[in-house]
């Protein structure tokens, strides 16, 4: 769905209540979205800042609790504003619930991304 900028859908596999975490946000970023509509906001302009081409590594782990997994896995693009190369690395954390998302824990590189510039996507002035 972020691969084909369908940032609606996405959001639609959220619970309303659902909690996404940034545990290694960098300064001046929310390290806390509490709710769908919060979700949503803050996804709004992720395809005008990275133009997602891919996932070419996935991994998905299972962990004791049946509801979470834990998911390594690659985003290849490119900076929408600089036209350069976007390759992050992520490990999530997600838990879900009647077959939605309740609580994601995201955890990427923040030495990869500079606030306030190009890949900062939680702009709205862009």
């Amino acid at each position: 769905m972020l691969i084909d900028k369908d940032i609606a859908a996405w959001v639609g596999l959220w619970d309303d209540r659902g909690v996404l975490e940034f545990p290694f946000a960098p300064d001046g970023w929310p390290e806390r979205l509490e709710g769908k509509a919060a979700v949503a906001d803050y996804m709004r302009h992720y395809p005008d800042h990275i133009d997602l081409h891919d996932f070419p590594d996935v991994k998905i782990h299972e962990t004791g609790d049946s509801g979470t997994i834990v998911v390594e896995m690659r985003g290849v693009g490119r900076v929408v504003e600089t036209g350069k190369p976007f390759d992050m690395t992520y490990i999530a954390v997600v838990t879900v619930a009647d077959g939605l998302i309740t609580h994601y824990r995201d955890y990427w590189n923040p030495l990869a991304v500079s606030p306030g510039g190009a890949t900062d996507f939680t702009r709205g002035d862009r």
